[in-house]
């Protein structure tokens, strides 16, 4: 008898020990179980840890709670600017709903996945083609809540959806760049029209002081003279007055007056006692001189001005043609020194000569000829 009661307590033992093996399930601390009875979801959530089920009348299902991150694969689309793009994108989403993620869809990855492909084409469609590349933060929320929207539904949240990379056609990277170059080329043209306007006022500055003391100005050009030749080149500074040039610009004859003036002798014929009235009489030394004087007199004190005062009234003293107009080449006489007459041939000057002489009498050169 005794022998018959341990006997069937070894045997109860062993089946519960049977029982407990094929019933328990361990649920780990990121999951959750969902146990189907019979094929029905049973309401309560198993919790971490060891829980029961019965067996092969209860399954268990174990469903994560951790963050998945599933990556997007690259779509390629057209912006709401017309360009071609490839983009790509992650996801990263969590279940919070363990029954609904597995009686409400069949697979939750496999529907974000799709879900998130066709929002990112919907939102490359959407936005144009600078929001793309540098306003993303706005994107990847209005791309989170189109991916959210269905997936709350189906026990799933979306935890953050961020866009990797955006590949254009090299054609649109090149222009982008002659773009940008473009553009950093303007902003260096402004810079630089900012130090010229700068500079042109700063020199301005010490134009107006530099006229008040002309010294400055022969020191100025000293200066810039032992630049130059401090360094090893063959170089030759040689300061020239404005104020000279400026004089001779003046003092040079007319086109009218040299044609004037040639015409005679190339044709041979006198000029007219008209041409002499018109010109006005002979040239003057000291008509000559006082012109010299009043040109000098308009170029201010200093040395550049004193050198210019001396060269004029020696050039007036000299009687230098060209200082009174018209009439000085008109009526310069051939033998005169320093004059355009006198600057000619020999042959010439006896050609002029006689052909003068003759124009100077009023007569013929027939009747020259015979008077003489």
């Amino acid at each position: 008898m005794i022998e018959e009661l341990v006997t069937a307590g070894a045997a109860t033992a062993s089946a519960g020990a049977l029982y407990v093996m094929a019933a328990a399930r361990v649920v780990k601390q990121y999951e959750r179980g969902v146990v189907f009875r019979l094929g029905r979801l049973l309401p309560e959530v198993r919790r971490p840890g060891l829980t029961l089920v019965v067996p092969i009348v209860d399954r268990l299902h174990k469903v994560s709670l951790q963050i998945i991150t599933l990556p997007i694969p690259a779509q390629e689309g057209i912006t709401r600017d017309n360009v071609t793009v490839r983009v790509d994108a992650v996801v990263y989403f969590k279940v919070v709903n363990p029954s609904d993620a597995l009686v409400r869809v069949e697979d939750y990855r496999f529907a974000v996945s799709q879900m998130a492909q066709t929002s990112l084409r919907s939102i490359i469609g959407k936005s144009e083609l600078d929001d793309l590349l540098s306003n993303r933060e706005k994107l990847n929320q209005g791309l989170e809540l189109m991916i959210d929207n269905p997936a709350v539904e189906w026990g799933v949240t979306i935890d953050r959806v961020e866009i990797k990379d955006v590949s254009l056609p090299e054609t649109m990277k090149r222009s982008m760049a002659r773009q940008a170059e473009a553009d950093r080329e303007r902003r260096a043209r402004v810079i630089n029209a900012d130090a010229e306007l700068q500079a042109s006022k700063k020199l301005a500055g010490a134009a107006q002081v530099m006229s008040e003391q002309p010294a400055a100005l022969q020191l100025r050009l000293l200066q810039t003279v032992v630049a130059v030749a401090a360094e090893k080149n063959s170089t030759l500074v040689l300061p020239f007055p404005v104020e000279l040039l400026r004089f001779l610009e003046r003092a040079a004859p007319l086109p009218g007056a040299q044609e004037a003036g040639a015409s005679p002798a190339s044709s041979g014929q006198g000029a007219t006692a008209a041409t002499a009235a018109s010109a006005g009489g002979a040239a003057d030394p000291e008509a000559l001189a006082a012109q010299a004087r009043e040109l000098a007199g308009e170029f201010p004190p200093g040395t550049s001005g004193d050198v210019v005062r001396q060269l004029l009234e020696g050039l007036g003293e000299k009687g230098v043609p060209g200082l009174v107009g018209e009439r000085a080449v008109s009526e310069a006489e051939p033998g005169t020194p320093g004059t355009l007459a006198g600057a000619e041939g020999e042959g010439e000057g006896e050609e002029r000569t006689d052909a003068e002489g003759a124009d100077g009498s009023g007569d013929a050169p027939g009747e020259g000829g015979m008077r003489g």
